[in-house]
C-alpha cells in the first residue's frame, strides 16, 4: 500500500473516533500514529491531514453542506462525512495534491471502509466542490471583465460579401421607430 493511502486511513481512522466520541482528542494523535504506523513519513502526512482537517472542521462542513443537496451533514454517516472532510480540506488547502488524486483516493476510501454507494456518493459531492474552487466567484468575475477576442484580419480579396454577413441586429432605437410603444 502506498504510504499516503495508508496515511489516508490513518487519519480517516482518528477523525473518525474524534467525530463519534464527540472529544478534542487532537493531543493523543501522535501516540494513535505510533501504534499504528512505523514509517515516519506515512506519520508525518497523516498528522498534517489529521490535524488541519480537524483545526477547519467547521469551513469543511459549511462548504460540504452547501453542496449536499437534501443531506444535512449531520445525518451523513459519519464515515462518509469525515472522508468528505479530509478530501475537501485535500482539495482546497493542498497544493501537492492534484484533485483528481483526492477525489479517487477519498472514493477508494469509501469503498472500502463504508457502503458501496459511498463512491458515487462521496464522488458526486466532492466534484460540486472542485468545480466550485476551480471556478471565480461572481463578484470576482464581474470586477474582471473578459477582453473581447481579437480577430484577425483579413486578407485582401476575403472580406465577406453581403450575403455572408451577418444580419443586423436591431438596436433599442431602431425597435422603438419601427413598433410603437404601448402603454400599461
Amino acid at each position: 500500500m502506498k504510504k499516503r493511502t495508508r496515511a489516508r486511513e490513518l487519519a480517516l481512522q482518528f477523525l473518525y473516533q474524534i467525530d463519534v466520541l464527540k472529544g478534542d482528542m487532537i493531543e493523543e494523535l501522535d501516540a494513535f500514529l505510533r501504534q499504528e504506523e512505523r514509517d515516519a513519513e506515512t506519520c508525518r502526512f497523516a498528522r498534517r491531514i489529521t490535524v488541519n482537517t480537524h483545526e477547519r472542521r467547521e469551513a469543511l462542513d459549511e462548504i460540504i453542506q452547501g453542496v449536499a443537496q437534501n443531506w444535512q451533514i449531520s445525518r451523513m454517516a459519519v464515515i462518509d462525512r469525515n472522508i468528505l472532510r479530509l478530501a475537501t480540506y485535500e482539495l482546497l488547502y493542498c497544493d501537492d495534491i492534484p484533485p483528481k488524486v483526492a477525489i479517487n483516493e477519498a472514493i477508494e476510501l469509501g469503498k472500502r471502509f463504508s457502503t458501496v454507494k459511498s463512491g458515487a456518493f462521496i464522488n458526486g459531492i466532492l466534484d460540486k466542490i472542485k468545480s466550485q474552487a476551480s471556478d471565480p466567484p461572481a463578484e470576482q468575475a464581474e470586477e474582471q471583465p473578459a477582453e473581447p477576442p481579437l480577430a484577425a484580419p483579413m486578407p485582401p480579396g476575403d472580406e465577406p460579401t453581403p450575403a455572408d454577413a451577418p444580419a443586423p441586429t436591431p438596436t433599442p432605437t431602431s425597435l422603438s421607430a419601427a413598433e410603437p410603444e404601448s402603454e400599461q
